[in-house]
């Protein structure tokens, strides 16, 4: 080998006051420059550039070499070359929060942070890869490099079953991204204000918007069958109509003792959280604003004195006690332990279940806000209530949506009070029949009446559109939308080349609409010349359930028979209940009753 392929090789340095730029063996040019020991290692910490081989690497090079020596006078540079596993260490190790929301976080930072970027410097993850991060996120939540592979039902070993399906990607909600962002915000600024990092790109990342409330509180129908279920078991339907009238969280309810019950006062007091993580558990003081009462009615007041009588008569016969200390929903014989939390979802989870509802434990709460605020009280009583703080202000943002169920109640109370409307066809094209507009109406209209009188006689050729606009003193386009919507009527057949269109009009009313096929229309009988255009309105037990106009023999009780069976079938009403139905006929624009038609 020789000589000059050797140097080739070998990195070249030139010592540039505080830095050094070394010559790589590609051409490319990395500036390091010293800046300190680093805080986490102790050992030398170095920051260092690589610049591109290029026609003006040089020059770039000193450029670079200047910035970094400028952000180390001014300490501004990075203090540390820690992985985002190293700043999530630190971070936890500082984090002042509650035990359970501890517990959630190292779960999400286990799941969804440490597999993915742990391993990432901190310094160097720049907005780009935090978008890039973000999308991982909601691309997948198992963060599968292949998804061509079996899903297991557990990692154990086992035999597969139904649960063991191939895998779905299937991206984490909003809210879950939400938090992961929040959790690596709050540990970049405690890094930036450690000067571990020297910029918080994290912040500059676009994180999902806080999904808009999508609350569904199961309605009065679906709650009373909830309560007449739970019944069943007093200790469950004691807890479930506590939960519906005091609308506490579910670590509220479990923590709930006998000494919070003042039933002279008729209060329930809020005063610990019952929280669960697996098999532990463990009770906790909610957060000052969480303390509250709870006004009780005297029907809620009466189930607690006997759900009371009720555990200290089974305690007596363990001979154990129920004392104030005891716990109100407990397995426990002597309340000693709190009903868990997992527990009671389960629970009501599997009763929903049987009952075909689809609902949870924490809609309890939902549905509570909702009857309070359509009832009309005060946003701040029902935040009271509930344990938000604020003055109402959480209770807006997450309740304002169910205003919009309380206008749907109000426009159904307000309809009860309002006279009915008057009976008028349902579209343009079946009120263009009694109440015509546009003067291509007008003259379908006129032609309508002509063949329901009979002037024109079914089977025979239909009047040309030449016709029809010379007799009306129409233009031709005119004429044409005339005739098309005679045709759409039923009234007249369909043209094709060489063949003209004909009437088909039926002396057989449908009852609705006018609709009959130029292929089974019979031949006109007698009785045609008695038909007329009819107002008819259907009423049940005296009150109008459906007006409708059409052509029949008002004097014909076959008739009115088949007129009333099929309106009635438009009204869901069988044959077999139709002896509170009757029918009041009307000439056309007539308000002169003629007879009201009795089913039998």
């Amino acid at each position: 080998m020789s000589s000059t392929a050797t140097e080739q090789k070998t990195p070249r340095r030139t010592k540039r006051s505080k830095g050094s730029v070394d010559t790589l063996p590609s051409g490319a040019l990395r500036v390091r420059v010293y800046a300190g020991t680093d805080k986490l290692t102790g050992r030398p910490n170095y920051l260092q550039e690589t610049v591109p081989v290029g026609p003006d690497t040089e020059r770039i090079a000193d450029q670079v070499l200047r910035r970094l020596l400028t952000s180390v006078d001014e300490k501004r540079h990075p203090k540390t070359k820690a992985t985002i596993n190293q700043l999530l260490d630190e971070h936890f190790d500082q984090l002042d929060v509650a035990r359970s929301t501890k517990i959630r976080l190292l779960r999400l930072a286990k799941t969804h942070i440490r597999p993915i970027i742990g391993a990432h410097q901190a310094e160097a993850m720049d907005a780009e890869r935090w978008d890039r991060y973000y999308t991982e996120l909601r691309r997948c939540r198992d963060h599968c490099v292949s998804p061509n592979f079996t899903q297991h039902r557990t990692t154990r070993r086992h035999t597969c079953d139904a649960r063991c399906r191939p895998h779905e990607c299937k991206g984490l909600d909003d809210w879950t991204i939400r938090k992961t962002h929040s959790l690596m915000s709050g540990a970049y600024k405690r890094a930036k204000r450690w000067e571990w990092v020297s910029v918080n790109f994290n912040d500059l990342a676009e994180a999902p918007a806080a999904p808009a409330p999508n609350p569904e509180p199961p309605s009065p129908e679906e709650a009373a069958l909830l309560l007449n279920a739970a019944w069943k078991d007093i200790f469950f339907g004691t807890l479930v109509w506590t939960a519906f009238t005091t609308s506490p969280r579910r670590a509220e309810i479990c923590g709930f003792r006998w000494k919070d019950f003042d039933r002279k006062r008729k209060v329930l007091s809020v005063r610990r959280n019952v929280v669960q993580d697996g098999k532990d558990l463990w009770v906790k003081l909610p957060k000052t604003s969480h303390r509250r009462n709870i006004a009780l009615d005297d029907e809620s007041v009466a189930v607690l004195v006997d759900y009371y009588e009720y555990c200290v008569a089974e305690a007596a016969k363990v001979d154990l006690a129920i004392t104030d200390e005891s716990y109100i929903f407990s397995l426990s014989p002597d309340g000693s332990t709190p009903y868990r939390p997992e527990t009671l979802t389960q629970r009501y989870n599997r009763l929903a279940d049987r009952l075909g509802i689809n609902t949870t434990i924490r809609r309890v709460r939902h549905y509570s806000a909702t009857e309070l605020i359509i009832a009309g009280v005060d946003i701040r009583t029902v935040a009271g209530r509930l344990g938000h703080s604020g003055g109402g202000t959480t209770t807006l943002k997450v309740y304002a949506a169910w205003v919009s169920e309380a206008d749907q109640r109000a426009s159904k109370v307000l309809m009860e009070h309002v006279p009915l409307r008057p009976a008028g066809p349902q579209n343009s094209i079946e009120r263009a029949k009694t109440a015509p507009q546009a003067p291509y109406e007008v003259i379908a209209a006129e032609i309508r009446h002509q063949i329901i009188s009979g002037e024109f006689v079914d089977g025979n050729p239909a009047p040309t559109v030449k016709a029809i606009a010379a007799s009306h003193n129409a233009s031709t386009g005119t004429a044409h939308r005339a005739l098309g919507l005679l045709r759409t009527w039923g009234l007249v057949s369909e043209t094709s080349r060489g063949i003209r269109a004909k009437i088909t009009y039926s002396t057989e009313p449908d009852g609705i609409e006018v609709k009959v096929s130029a292929q089974t229309s019979p031949a006109p009988t007698k009785n045609a010349e008695n038909l007329a255009l009819l107002d008819l309105r259907l009423l049940k037990d005296g009150a109008p359930l459906f007006s409708f106009s059409t052509a029949a023999d008002p004097a014909n009780p076959s008739h009115l028979q088949r007129l009333l069976i099929r309106a009635a079938k438009r009204q869901g009403i069988f044959p077999d209940d139709l002896d509170d139905l009757e029918l009041e006929v009307r000439r056309a624009g007539d308000p002169t009753l003629l007879t009201t038609f009795l089913a039998c």
